[in-house]
């Protein structure tokens, strides 16, 4: 599928959002980029515009927030202005164990349940009706394990973009589930992850991560693990012994603490 027209990329001043932002500019699309601080929205939208000379558009939104979950897809619903590409990306880590803070999990199901699913609604059936477009969820590798709420969110997220994809098999509309692992970017430390016992070659570069799912969409796939080393990860994952995935897990869970 060729990468043209307009993207909106939720989370898209740091991380792998911006990395998605900044490869989609490079491509010349215009971008609609949706995260919750005004300044770093502006920072980064006159960055992209001086770069790429694209129209940069932004919503202050926190996706956690029914009201302003709404009104960004209102704005993919905008039959005015297209939106061509959707990145759902928003998310943040959750450390906090399952029998406290409950709160902490309701937010993060908020933003990473809820927010997918009410801005792919949006995206899906807007873009079902025109015949075209292209949805990229991000799922993770920690979705096929167990390591708490985020890994039971990212498993949802993974379901859910692989059960959109098949729902609007036919009708134009790619969805991609991007798979990636552990990635350089700010994540871990807001979620005050402890990274040093993950060792350094598993560590993914975000504008190379984005680099391959964007080659993956225009291969026409529907899924893309970026790099050989996930695609085993994720592979063996799925296919050993439970028993083996979970010493595995309760391994990487220790050295995370």
């Amino acid at each position: 599928m060729p990468i043209i027209g307009t993207a909106m990329v939720t989370g898209g001043t740091s991380g792998i959002g911006l990395a998605f932002a900044r490869a989609l500019a490079a491509r010349g699309c215009d971008l609609v980029l949706v995260a919750r601080n005004r300044q770093r929205l502006d920072e980064t939208a006159e960055e992209l515009r001086a770069a790429h000379g694209i129209a940069v558009h932004t919503i202050v939104a926190d996706l956690t927030d029914r009201a302003d979950a709404d009104t960004v897809a209102r704005r993919l619903e905008d039959t005015s202005a297209p939106v061509d590409i959707l990145v759902n990306n928003a998310g943040h880590g959750v450390h906090t164990p399952l029998t406290e803070q409950i709160d902490v999990h309701d937010a993060a199901i908020d933003l990473m349940i809820r927010g997918v699913l009410v801005l792919g609604a949006a995206a899906g059936r807007t873009m079902q009706a025109r015949g075209n477009g292209l949805i990229i969820n991000v799922g993770s590798v920690a979705g096929l394990v167990a390591m708490g709420t985020y890994s039971a969110i990212k498993s949802w997220v993974n379901t859910y973009s692989e059960s959109l994809s098949l729902e609007l098999e036919g009708s134009g509309v790619q969805v991609m589930t991007l798979i990636p692992g552990w990635v350089r970017t700010e994540f871990h430390g807001r979620a005050k992850i402890r990274t040093s016992a993950i060792p350094s070659f598993l560590w993914l570069e975000a504008d190379r991560l984005v680099a391959d799912c964007l080659t993956d969409v225009e291969a026409g796939r529907t899924r893309s693990v970026p790099s050989r080393r996930f695609k085993v990860i994720a592979w063996l994952a799925q296919r050993m012994p439970r028993a083996l995935v979970r010493r595995a897990t309760a391994l990487i869970r220790k050295g995370r603490r």
